[in-house]
Protein backbone atom coordinates (compact mmCIF):
# COMPACT_ATOMS: atom_id res chain seq x y z
CA UNK A 1 0.00 0.00 0.00
CA UNK A 2 1.47 3.12 -0.71
CA UNK A 3 2.20 5.83 2.03
CA UNK A 4 0.37 8.52 1.24
CA UNK A 5 -2.92 6.37 1.24
CA UNK A 6 -2.24 5.99 5.15
CA UNK A 7 -2.77 9.18 5.56
CA UNK A 8 -6.09 11.85 5.53
CA UNK A 9 -5.96 15.37 6.91
CA UNK A 10 -8.45 18.50 7.47
CA UNK A 11 -6.29 21.59 7.19
CA UNK A 12 -8.94 24.41 6.03
CA UNK A 13 -8.20 27.18 8.07
CA UNK A 14 -4.51 28.85 8.67
CA UNK A 15 -3.96 27.08 11.58
CA UNK A 16 -4.03 23.61 9.25
CA UNK A 17 -4.89 20.41 11.20
CA UNK A 18 -4.48 16.82 11.78
CA UNK A 19 -2.86 14.34 10.04
CA UNK A 20 -4.44 10.65 10.84
CA UNK A 21 -2.40 7.34 10.17
CA UNK A 22 -5.25 4.99 9.07
CA UNK A 23 -5.43 3.49 12.37
CA UNK A 24 -6.07 6.79 14.47
CA UNK A 25 -3.45 6.51 16.13
CA UNK A 26 -0.36 8.81 16.11
CA UNK A 27 2.68 7.65 14.74
CA UNK A 28 5.38 5.73 17.75
CA UNK A 29 9.05 7.30 17.38
CA UNK A 30 10.84 4.17 15.52
CA UNK A 31 14.16 5.29 17.29
CA UNK A 32 12.66 4.81 20.54
CA UNK A 33 11.10 1.75 19.45
CA UNK A 34 14.58 0.61 18.20
CA UNK A 35 16.35 1.41 21.64
CA UNK A 36 13.99 -0.45 23.73
CA UNK A 37 14.55 -3.52 21.93
CA UNK A 38 17.94 -3.56 20.31
CA UNK A 39 19.53 -1.34 23.38
CA UNK A 40 20.81 0.74 20.62
CA UNK A 41 23.74 3.56 21.36
CA UNK A 42 22.17 6.71 23.00
CA UNK A 43 23.65 10.23 22.54
CA UNK A 44 23.97 12.69 19.21
CA UNK A 45 25.68 11.33 16.29
CA UNK A 46 25.75 14.55 14.41
CA UNK A 47 25.30 18.19 15.37
CA UNK A 48 24.94 21.06 12.92
CA UNK A 49 25.59 24.76 14.59
CA UNK A 50 24.71 27.39 12.88
CA UNK A 51 25.95 26.17 9.33
CA UNK A 52 26.10 28.93 6.73
CA UNK A 53 26.86 28.01 2.73
CA UNK A 54 26.82 30.51 0.06
CA UNK A 55 27.39 30.79 -3.58
CA UNK A 56 29.93 33.66 -4.77
CA UNK A 57 28.19 34.14 -8.48
CA UNK A 58 29.20 36.52 -11.08
CA UNK A 59 25.73 38.53 -10.34
CA UNK A 60 26.40 37.93 -6.49
CA UNK A 61 26.16 35.85 -3.48
CA UNK A 62 23.88 34.02 -3.10
CA UNK A 63 23.05 32.59 1.00
CA UNK A 64 21.56 29.16 -0.03
CA UNK A 65 21.99 28.13 3.39
CA UNK A 66 21.39 30.76 6.04
CA UNK A 67 22.70 29.70 9.39
CA UNK A 68 20.70 26.22 10.45
CA UNK A 69 20.90 24.35 13.49
CA UNK A 70 19.89 20.30 14.32
CA UNK A 71 20.93 17.56 15.37
CA UNK A 72 20.56 13.93 15.02
CA UNK A 73 20.89 11.17 17.44
CA UNK A 74 22.28 7.52 17.03
CA UNK A 75 19.60 5.43 15.51
CA UNK A 76 17.34 8.34 14.39
CA UNK A 77 15.90 9.47 11.12
CA UNK A 78 15.33 13.01 10.21
CA UNK A 79 13.45 14.42 7.42
CA UNK A 80 14.55 17.65 5.79
CA UNK A 81 11.50 18.75 3.53
CA UNK A 82 11.03 22.05 1.32
CA UNK A 83 10.47 23.38 -2.12
CA UNK A 84 13.50 22.78 -4.84
CA UNK A 85 16.73 25.62 -4.53
CA UNK A 86 15.47 25.83 -0.36
CA UNK A 87 18.90 24.46 0.30
CA UNK A 88 18.21 20.66 1.13
CA UNK A 89 20.90 19.15 -1.13
CA UNK A 90 23.13 21.80 -0.61
CA UNK A 91 22.99 20.72 3.33
CA UNK A 92 24.03 17.53 2.45
CA UNK A 93 26.73 18.34 0.10
CA UNK A 94 28.41 20.08 3.15
CA UNK A 95 28.15 17.22 5.71
CA UNK A 96 29.76 14.87 2.81
CA UNK A 97 32.25 17.62 1.64
CA UNK A 98 30.87 17.28 -1.52
CA UNK A 99 30.60 21.37 -2.02
CA UNK A 100 31.74 22.36 -5.69
CA UNK A 101 33.08 25.96 -6.42
CA UNK A 102 31.30 28.51 -6.36
CA UNK A 103 29.72 27.46 -3.38
CA UNK A 104 31.55 27.35 -0.18
CA UNK A 105 30.57 27.10 3.74
CA UNK A 106 31.25 30.82 5.02
CA UNK A 107 30.09 29.82 8.90
CA UNK A 108 29.02 27.51 11.40
CA UNK A 109 30.13 23.76 12.56
CA UNK A 110 29.50 20.12 11.67
CA UNK A 111 30.55 17.80 14.48
CA UNK A 112 30.15 14.37 14.06
CA UNK A 113 30.96 11.94 16.63
CA UNK A 114 32.54 15.21 18.40
CA UNK A 115 34.96 15.62 15.71
CA UNK A 116 34.74 18.53 13.65
CA UNK A 117 34.23 17.58 9.75
CA UNK A 118 34.72 20.88 8.24
CA UNK A 119 38.51 20.77 9.98
CA UNK A 120 39.33 17.46 8.16
CA UNK A 121 41.39 17.52 5.40
CA UNK A 122 40.83 16.03 2.00
CA UNK A 123 42.55 12.84 2.91
CA UNK A 124 40.54 12.41 6.21
CA UNK A 125 37.16 12.91 4.28
CA UNK A 126 38.02 10.60 1.40
CA UNK A 127 38.08 7.80 4.65
CA UNK A 128 35.04 9.92 6.69
CA UNK A 129 32.85 9.10 3.68
CA UNK A 130 31.46 5.50 2.94
CA UNK A 131 33.18 4.62 6.48
CA UNK A 132 31.07 6.66 8.43
CA UNK A 133 28.68 8.43 6.72
CA UNK A 134 27.09 7.43 2.73
CA UNK A 135 24.66 9.69 0.57
CA UNK A 136 22.11 7.70 -1.99
CA UNK A 137 21.65 10.63 -4.61
CA UNK A 138 18.66 11.38 -6.09
CA UNK A 139 19.14 9.76 -9.99
CA UNK A 140 20.10 5.99 -9.63
CA UNK A 141 20.86 6.34 -13.37
CA UNK A 142 23.51 9.21 -13.46
CA UNK A 143 24.75 8.34 -10.50
CA UNK A 144 25.87 4.26 -11.75
CA UNK A 145 28.47 4.29 -14.00
CA UNK A 146 26.92 2.82 -17.12
CA UNK A 147 30.26 1.13 -18.62
CA UNK A 148 30.95 -1.17 -15.36
CA UNK A 149 29.07 -3.53 -13.46
CA UNK A 150 27.06 -3.43 -10.95
CA UNK A 151 29.02 -6.05 -9.31
CA UNK A 152 32.86 -3.94 -10.24
CA UNK A 153 30.98 -0.97 -8.68
CA UNK A 154 29.99 -2.32 -4.95
CA UNK A 155 33.48 -4.16 -5.42
CA UNK A 156 35.43 -0.57 -5.67
CA UNK A 157 33.71 1.34 -3.90
CA UNK A 158 34.24 -1.15 -1.07
CA UNK A 159 38.20 -1.56 -1.13
CA UNK A 160 38.00 2.23 -2.00
CA UNK A 161 37.60 2.60 2.18
CA UNK A 162 38.87 -0.53 3.13
CA UNK A 163 42.29 -1.43 1.86
CA UNK A 164 43.20 -4.36 3.48
CA UNK A 165 39.83 -6.45 2.59
CA UNK A 166 40.96 -8.96 -0.83
CA UNK A 167 38.85 -8.96 -3.84
CA UNK A 168 37.43 -11.79 -3.33
CA UNK A 169 36.09 -11.02 0.31
CA UNK A 170 34.69 -7.93 -1.59
CA UNK A 171 32.92 -9.83 -4.03
CA UNK A 172 31.55 -11.96 -1.20
CA UNK A 173 30.24 -8.80 0.55
CA UNK A 174 29.07 -7.01 -2.58
CA UNK A 175 26.71 -10.01 -3.12
CA UNK A 176 25.12 -9.67 0.46
CA UNK A 177 24.74 -6.40 -0.09
CA UNK A 178 22.37 -7.00 -2.75
CA UNK A 179 20.63 -9.88 -1.56
CA UNK A 180 19.72 -7.73 1.67
CA UNK A 181 18.32 -5.16 -0.40
CA UNK A 182 16.06 -7.73 -1.93
CA UNK A 183 18.05 -8.34 -5.43
CA UNK A 184 17.04 -12.07 -6.09
CA UNK A 185 19.48 -14.05 -8.51
CA UNK A 186 22.73 -11.89 -7.36
CA UNK A 187 25.51 -14.00 -9.06
CA UNK A 188 23.94 -13.04 -12.63
CA UNK A 189 23.15 -9.56 -11.46
CA UNK A 190 26.74 -8.59 -10.22
CA UNK A 191 27.53 -9.12 -13.45
CA UNK A 192 24.78 -6.85 -15.14
CA UNK A 193 25.25 -3.20 -16.06
CA UNK A 194 22.82 -0.97 -14.57
CA UNK A 195 21.20 -0.40 -17.87
CA UNK A 196 20.15 -4.14 -17.67
CA UNK A 197 18.20 -2.80 -14.19
CA UNK A 198 14.71 -1.44 -13.59
CA UNK A 199 14.93 2.18 -12.66
CA UNK A 200 13.64 0.69 -8.71
CA UNK A 201 16.45 -1.93 -8.95
CA UNK A 202 19.01 0.47 -9.49
CA UNK A 203 17.82 2.45 -6.38
CA UNK A 204 17.81 -0.64 -4.44
CA UNK A 205 21.77 -1.03 -5.71
CA UNK A 206 22.34 2.43 -4.75
CA UNK A 207 21.45 2.01 -1.44
CA UNK A 208 23.82 -1.04 -1.72
CA UNK A 209 26.40 0.75 -2.42
CA UNK A 210 25.34 3.41 0.38
CA UNK A 211 25.34 0.63 2.95
CA UNK A 212 28.67 -1.14 1.79
CA UNK A 213 31.06 -0.13 3.81
CA UNK A 214 28.70 0.15 7.29
CA UNK A 215 28.27 3.79 7.68
CA UNK A 216 26.65 5.17 10.81
CA UNK A 217 25.14 8.27 9.64
CA UNK A 218 23.28 7.85 5.72
CA UNK A 219 21.71 10.87 3.45
CA UNK A 220 19.41 9.94 1.34
CA UNK A 221 18.82 13.17 -1.12
CA UNK A 222 15.22 12.69 -2.89
CA UNK A 223 15.66 8.74 -3.41
CA UNK A 224 12.45 8.03 -4.47
CA UNK A 225 11.70 11.08 -6.56
CA UNK A 226 11.95 8.97 -10.45
CA UNK A 227 10.11 6.18 -9.03
CA UNK A 228 6.24 5.03 -9.51
CA UNK A 229 4.30 5.11 -6.60
CA UNK A 230 4.25 1.20 -5.99
CA UNK A 231 8.26 1.73 -6.17
CA UNK A 232 8.49 4.41 -3.79
CA UNK A 233 6.40 2.21 -1.05
CA UNK A 234 9.01 -0.95 -1.55
CA UNK A 235 12.26 1.71 -1.55
CA UNK A 236 10.68 3.43 1.95
CA UNK A 237 10.03 -0.15 3.34
CA UNK A 238 13.37 -1.43 2.56
CA UNK A 239 14.79 1.33 3.84
CA UNK A 240 13.22 1.19 7.08
CA UNK A 241 13.61 -2.36 7.90
CA UNK A 242 17.91 -1.72 6.97
CA UNK A 243 17.87 1.29 9.72
CA UNK A 244 16.51 -0.86 12.53
CA UNK A 245 18.70 -3.54 11.63
CA UNK A 246 21.81 -1.74 11.08
CA UNK A 247 20.50 0.69 13.97
CA UNK A 248 22.31 3.70 11.71
CA UNK A 249 21.00 7.47 11.76
CA UNK A 250 19.41 8.45 8.30
CA UNK A 251 18.77 12.20 6.96
CA UNK A 252 15.51 11.91 3.99
CA UNK A 253 16.11 14.39 1.99
CA UNK A 254 12.10 15.47 0.01
CA UNK A 255 9.78 17.45 -0.98
CA UNK A 256 6.94 14.81 -0.26
CA UNK A 257 5.56 14.82 3.22
CA UNK A 258 3.94 10.96 2.60
CA UNK A 259 7.34 10.05 2.59
CA UNK A 260 8.21 11.65 5.86
CA UNK A 261 5.50 10.64 7.71
CA UNK A 262 6.24 7.00 6.66
CA UNK A 263 9.79 6.44 7.90
CA UNK A 264 10.95 9.66 10.16
CA UNK A 265 11.14 10.51 13.23
CA UNK A 266 11.77 14.02 13.41
CA UNK A 267 11.49 17.04 10.25
CA UNK A 268 12.99 19.96 9.72
CA UNK A 269 11.37 22.32 7.12
CA UNK A 270 13.19 24.21 5.16
CA UNK A 271 12.13 27.63 3.15
CA UNK A 272 14.71 29.65 1.27
CA UNK A 273 17.94 28.35 3.31
CA UNK A 274 16.23 28.45 6.75
CA UNK A 275 14.79 26.25 8.91
CA UNK A 276 11.58 28.03 9.20
CA UNK A 277 9.63 24.63 11.50
CA UNK A 278 11.17 21.50 13.43
CA UNK A 279 10.22 18.84 15.77
CA UNK A 280 9.00 15.78 15.86
CA UNK A 281 6.70 13.98 13.05
CA UNK A 282 3.72 14.21 15.36
CA UNK A 283 4.09 17.80 16.05
CA UNK A 284 5.02 18.80 12.35
CA UNK A 285 1.60 16.88 10.76
CA UNK A 286 -0.65 17.48 14.17
CA UNK A 287 0.71 20.92 15.67
CA UNK A 288 1.91 22.49 12.56
CA UNK A 289 3.17 25.98 13.27
CA UNK A 290 4.58 28.06 10.84
CA UNK A 291 2.60 29.13 7.86
CA UNK A 292 4.67 27.77 5.43
CA UNK A 293 4.49 24.12 6.91
CA UNK A 294 0.89 24.62 6.93
CA UNK A 295 0.69 25.16 3.16
CA UNK A 296 3.01 22.60 1.94
CA UNK A 297 0.31 20.30 4.11
CA UNK A 298 -2.42 21.92 2.44
CA UNK A 299 -1.31 21.24 -1.00
CA UNK A 300 -0.70 18.01 -0.27
CA UNK A 301 -3.24 15.11 -1.85
CA UNK A 302 -6.05 13.70 0.11
CA UNK A 303 -7.79 10.48 0.35
CA UNK A 304 -10.88 11.87 1.66
CA UNK A 305 -11.51 14.51 -1.07
CA UNK A 306 -14.22 15.31 -3.01
CA UNK A 307 -14.36 14.57 -6.67
CA UNK A 308 -13.57 17.83 -8.42
CA UNK A 309 -11.87 19.35 -5.39
CA UNK A 310 -9.29 21.41 -5.74
CA UNK A 311 -5.67 21.21 -3.96
CA UNK A 312 -4.61 24.86 -2.07
CA UNK A 313 -1.55 25.82 -3.45
CA UNK A 314 0.63 28.30 -1.76
CA UNK A 315 0.25 32.02 -3.25
CA UNK A 316 3.16 34.05 -5.00
CA UNK A 317 7.04 33.04 -5.77
CA UNK A 318 10.10 31.70 -4.35
CA UNK A 319 12.10 34.14 -2.68
CA UNK A 320 15.14 35.76 -5.19
CA UNK A 321 18.10 34.44 -3.43
CA UNK A 322 20.59 37.53 -5.07
CA UNK A 323 18.28 39.67 -3.27
CA UNK A 324 16.30 38.38 -0.33
CA UNK A 325 14.01 39.91 1.92
CA UNK A 326 15.01 41.79 4.87
CA UNK A 327 12.33 40.10 7.02
CA UNK A 328 10.64 36.88 7.05
CA UNK A 329 11.74 34.80 3.65
CA UNK A 330 8.41 33.77 3.18
CA UNK A 331 6.51 36.60 4.29
CA UNK A 332 5.38 37.92 0.67
CA UNK A 333 3.77 34.65 0.42
CA UNK A 334 2.38 34.79 3.74
CA UNK A 335 -1.80 34.72 4.41
CA UNK A 336 -0.94 36.17 8.20
CA UNK A 337 2.04 38.57 6.83
CA UNK A 338 1.99 41.34 8.93
CA UNK A 339 4.64 44.77 8.97
CA UNK A 340 7.27 43.58 11.46
CA UNK A 341 7.75 40.39 9.41
CA UNK A 342 8.27 42.34 6.49
CA UNK A 343 11.34 43.89 8.38
CA UNK A 344 12.77 41.83 10.59
CA UNK A 345 13.94 38.20 10.68
CA UNK A 346 11.56 36.23 13.16
CA UNK A 347 13.60 34.22 15.86
CA UNK A 348 12.97 30.83 17.03
CA UNK A 349 10.23 30.69 19.91
CA UNK A 350 10.13 26.68 21.39
CA UNK A 351 6.98 25.48 22.23
CA UNK A 352 8.47 22.59 24.22
CA UNK A 353 9.89 19.14 23.59
CA UNK A 354 11.67 20.36 20.82
CA UNK A 355 9.19 21.83 18.58
CA UNK A 356 10.08 25.21 17.41
CA UNK A 357 9.03 27.85 15.17
CA UNK A 358 10.45 31.12 13.08
CA UNK A 359 7.51 32.58 13.05
CA UNK A 360 6.15 36.39 14.48
CA UNK A 361 2.83 35.34 14.90
CA UNK A 362 4.45 33.00 17.48
CA UNK A 363 6.07 35.52 19.16
CA UNK A 364 3.21 37.44 19.61
CA UNK A 365 1.62 34.27 20.78
CA UNK A 366 4.24 34.08 23.38
CA UNK A 367 3.88 37.42 24.75
CA UNK A 368 0.64 37.42 25.00
CA UNK A 369 0.86 33.90 27.08
CA UNK A 370 2.99 35.82 29.52
CA UNK A 371 1.04 38.39 29.85
CA UNK A 372 -1.90 36.87 30.38
CA UNK A 373 0.08 35.06 33.51
CA UNK A 374 1.20 37.84 34.97
CA UNK A 375 -1.71 39.42 35.09
CA UNK A 376 -3.70 36.61 36.69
Amino acid sequence: MGFVTLLTQDLRNKKGGDFILKNGRKKASTSAASKTALGKKEGKLLEVNDLKVSFFTPAGEVKAVGGISYDLNYGEVMGIVGESGSGKSVEAYSIMGLLQSPGKVVGGSIIFEGEDVLAKSKEEMTSFRGNKVSMIFQNPMTSLNPVYTVGNQLVEALRAHNKDISAAEAKKRAAEMLDMVGINNVEKRMKQYPHEFSGGMRQRVMIAMGLICNPKLLIADEPTTALDVTIQAQIIELMKELQQKTQMGIIFITHNLGVVAEICDKVSVMYAGRIVEKGSVNDIFYKPSHPYTVGLLRSMPRVDAQEYERLIPIEGTPVDMLNPPDGCPFAPRCESCMQICLKKMPPYVEMGDGHSSACWLRVQEKMKDKEAKNNG
